[in-house]
């Protein structure tokens, strides 16, 4: 019995910016954005936004009557949670009409959180191959305005549907995981922006990479030859090339051309919205399904990194040819459809935070379906407008 990703959709708000505007008002030569950490828009939530309803934007694309009574489990990762007791699945659980006989439960591990709740997933669903796990991974990154960090943030939610013989990806049972207590990237509870030392995060994450595909490997007798592509976790797309240059040697020189033929695929959609932490690995999955030529049996390896630091390696084969016109057709348009911020309207934007009381939001310019319409007593009040 394979068990693995049946349905994978993508939502993020329908506003940008764009990094060469952005890298002009910083007094930058774009290409350091451009080239330099692989990236061309970020995109800007609005006060009206969180990971809930971003998440609820995303899952509503592959819930529907067929399977709502399935899903037995919401698993949330995130590192941008709205409540340090709540969990946001039972928010979710809520907007998406789900029966009340599942689980709902937020993990954390920085950019970790939703392969936490993937592999979850896969080991309740081989026991309970009737059943679906919603897994999620929604996230909004911050690191302030005109710091190191500004050009690595974004937001957005990926929502994954766990199943029994899954039309996407059946995973491998073989995973190479690894954690250290590492300070390369964290966030105290007193703030909004985080904290980072990124060449060390970046020399970490590569460190992690390498010892867990070489773990992999040794478990399961594999090599590089047995992938048509790898994917990252992409902070920036950069990152991941940095990651897959430290062992394309292992290749001959026709798979390395097809590892980066397939990388190019895979980041995509990453280029255009900027760092999802949770969700940037399975977006960049999601870019690879609509934008490759890839066959029905073709392997793809995945590597999850989570600052902190946690990593790990797996791999799935895909059970459908690829592409899929009718997702990349949706996301395209999504994304050509959003709204271009000049650089003070995204800094007026980042700049609103929500208060310590209660508040009325205005949502008139947000056209999302979910949405965040204020605080009161000191309870978030969500609205389907669908």
């Amino acid at each position: 019995m394979k068990i693995g990703i049946d349905r994978l959709a993508f939502s993020s708000p329908a506003m940008y910016v764009d990094l060469t505007d952005l890298a002009h008002a910083r007094d930058e030569d774009p290409n350091k954005y451009l080239i330099g950490i692989g990236q061309s828009q970020q995109a800007v939530v609005p006060i009206t936004q969180d990971v809930v309803t971003m998440a609820a934007e995303a899952a509503s694309q592959i819930i529907d009557d067929s399977n709502r009574d399935q899903i037995a489990m919401i698993l949330f990762g995130t590192e941008s949670g709205i409540d340090h007791s709540k969990s946001a699945a039972i928010y979710l659980k809520r907007l998406l009409g789900l029966p009340d006989q599942l689980r709902a439960i937020e993990l954390k591990q920085a950019c970790y959180g939703a392969t936490a709740g993937l592999q979850m997933a896969k080991d309740y669903v081989t026991l309970h191959p009737e059943k679906q796990v919603l897994v999620i991974g929604a996230d909004i990154a911050r690191y302030g305005i005109k710091t190191p960090g500004e050009v690595t943030q974004g937001g957005g939610a990926v929502a994954m549907l766990v199943s029994a013989e899954p039309r996407l990806l059946a995973l491998d049972d073989v995973t190479s995981f690894r954690s250290e207590d590492i300070m390369d990237f964290w966030r105290p509870l007193y703030r909004t922006e985080a904290l980072v030392d990124g060449r060390y995060s970046e020399n970490i994450y590569i460190d992690f990479f390498k010892a867990v595909f070489a773990d992999y490997c040794q478990q399961s007798q594999r090599t590089i030859a047995d992938f048509k592509a790898l994917t990252f976790h992409l902070p920036f797309t950069k990152m991941g090339l940095k990651a897959l240059r430290a062992v394309l040697p292992q290749a001959d020189e026709a798979q390395q051309t097809e590892l980066l033929t397939q990388f190019e695929a895979s980041r995509v959609y990453n280029r255009k919205v900027g760092n999802l932490y949770t969700g940037s690995l399975y977006l960049s999955l999601r870019s690879l399904f609509d934008n490759s030529d890839l066959q029905a049996g073709d392997r793809i390896g995945l590597f999850s990194y989570g600052s902190g630091a946690e990593g790990e390696f797996f791999s799935g084969t895909l059970t459908q040819a690829l592409p899929d016109v009718a997702s990349k057709a949706r996301i395209e348009t999504a994304l050509t459809q959003r709204q271009r911020l000049s650089v003070a309207e995204y800094e007026q934007i980042f700049a609103e935070t929500l208060p310590a009381h209660d508040i009325l939001l205005d949502t008139s310019r947000d056209t999302s379906r979910f949405v965040l319409t204020g605080i009161k007593h000191d309870q978030r009040q969500y609205v389907d407008r669908g």
